[in-house]
């Protein structure tokens, strides 16, 4: 298996209620999608949630790790995600303009 970049994110609304995780190869164009409602994406739960700040993200090299990491994350209770969060941005900052 080839190696390439793919990362696994955590997006939220503007007051940081609602929590999205996904998956992608290209995390700066996949922003890009969600900031500017992108037809496939503004009937979805991020376009009907406002979901579009980047909270966390982490790099996997390989797909099949990063798709399981990301279905774990999901399946986790939100006091798991919120403190994996914290631990890698303790202010909640959005880092969309740092990618």
């Amino acid at each position: 298996m080839k190696p390439h970049n793919y990362y696994v994110y955590i997006i939220t609304n503007i007051n940081k209620k609602v929590l999205y995780t996904g998956v992608t190869n290209n995390l700066k164009r996949r922003l890009y999608e969600h900031e500017n409602g992108i037809a496939e994406y503004s009937s979805s739960f991020t376009g009907r949630y406002n979901v579009q700040h980047l909270l966390y993200f982490e790099y996997h090299q390989y797909i099949l790790d990063a798709i399981a990491r990301e279905k774990q994350i999901k399946g986790w209770t939100r006091e798991k995600k919120v403190k994996m969060i914290t631990d890698f941005n303790p202010q909640w900052e959005f880092l969309n303009e740092e990618i």
